[in-house]
């Protein structure tokens, strides 16, 4: 798709050369001189197994590097180790701890298991106890459903809201701290603004957005009130460490950090929160509509329709500009840490879409133009 063409050379053919060699009576003046010997063909078989042999080499070390790396340090099979997977953790990262533990043979090998049973984007974070020798497929599955809990210890995931962190209090405390009395405590800021006064502003008098996402012990005899107590002083220790001068800079108070880190965490993958970040900062900066499908979906509890985006309220950030009056969520550190740090782009969209393996791919574009073109692909 993508005849054999007939060429004339000057050299003599193969009877021109039987006929020269039987006397040059007959081809007195036959010119010899074009007659060349037949090369040889073993240089080109042996180049060629060289290149592959080469090639053969080079493949087998680049896979080495990654598969050969054995563990020196394994964990006997009669011991076990108690890890923490912590906030926003990728899947190197969690990779590089369970083999500092001794837990996994090989890293590589453990992001190839966790690649192709799709799990890329919902490991959990939180405290575990693994037994030595454990095959690499059940540290997998144990990632993905998510901490011991036989260990006193309970987690509150990235992104949850209030009523998600209610439910999962009232089963970590079950038949002493219900649903309803956490609720009670955590919309009502008013009662904690005195020992944490960060609080005091908080929109609605709820403490959406403040109860901090992480694994906590379970505190013997706790009311709600402790409960949530221990969530605000984790969140007072957490945010020491954040640096606000950009944000601040830029307008925002530390609560309107808070609420833009929400829509970062429900908005964007672990390794694009600063991207993402970026194309709320520059959409501010020009008095541009968020337009976050996450603040509506907030209000609805699921994902909008069109005509969900059309109806009037606070957090409809399609409607409103500038920033919804609360936080949607509460944020892990490093949905915070790129509301203070974004990435320094020009980006004004982003689209995500599934990539068919358990994770989003994510498309930044300057223009509307662009945008579309990203949609289309």
């Amino acid at each position: 798709m993508f005849r054999r063409k007939v060429t004339y050379s000057r050299k003599p053919t193969h009877a021109a050369r039987a006929a020269h060699a039987r006397g040059e009576r007959q081809f007195s003046k036959y010119d010899t001189s074009l007659i060349e010997p037949r090369r040889s063909k073993k240089p080109l078989y042996i180049g060629i197994a060289a290149v592959v042999l080469a090639i053969i080499v080079i493949f087998g070390l680049v896979n080495c590097m990654g598969s050969c790396d054995k563990n020196p340090n394994m964990l006997p099979s009669d011991q076990q180790a108690r890890i923490e997977i912590p906030d926003g953790s990728t899947t190197q990262d969690i990779a590089t701890i369970l083999y500092d533990a001794g837990i996994i043979e090989n890293k590589k090998a453990f992001s190839n298991e966790v690649s192709q049973k799709g799990y890329g984007s919902s490991l959990k974070t939180g405290i575990y106890v693994f037994n030595g020798g454990t095959p690499l497929s059940e540290v997998v599955e144990h990632l993905e459903a998510g901490p011991n809990q036989a260990d006193n210890s309970y987690v509150i995931p990235e992104g949850y809201t209030i009523k998600q962190t209610a439910h999962a209090v009232s089963e970590a405390y079950a038949g002493s701290i219900s649903e309803a009395d956490f609720l009670a405590a955590a919309q009502d800021a008013s009662r904690f603004s005195d020992r944490f006064s960060f609080v005091k502003d908080a929109y609605n008098n709820s403490l959406e957005g403040f109860l901090f996402p992480k694994t906590y012990e379970i505190i013997a005899g706790a009311n709600a009130d402790d409960v949530v107590a221990q969530m605000l002083t984790q969140y007072e220790q957490e945010v020491k460490q954040l640096n606000y001068t950009y944000p601040h800079d830029e307008g925002l108070s530390d609560y309107e950090v808070l609420i833009l880190a929400s829509i970062i965490e429900r908005e964007a993958a672990a390794d694009n929160k600063k991207a993402v970040a970026s194309v709320f900062y520059n959409r501010l900066a020009i008095d541009m509509a968020l337009q976050s499908d996450a603040t509506t979906a907030y209000v609805i509890g699921g994902d909008p329709k069109p005509e969900d985006l059309q109806k009037e309220g606070p957090f409809n950030t399609y409607l409103n500009k500038g920033l919804p009056p609360g936080p949607i969520c509460s944020p892990g550190l490093a949905a915070l840490e790129a509301a203070c740090n974004p990435d320094q782009t020009d980006y004004l969209y982003f689209y995500f879409k599934d990539n068919g393996q358990g994770g989003l791919d994510y498309f930044f574009s300057k223009t509307y133009e662009e945008h579309q073109q990203a949609i289309a692909s």
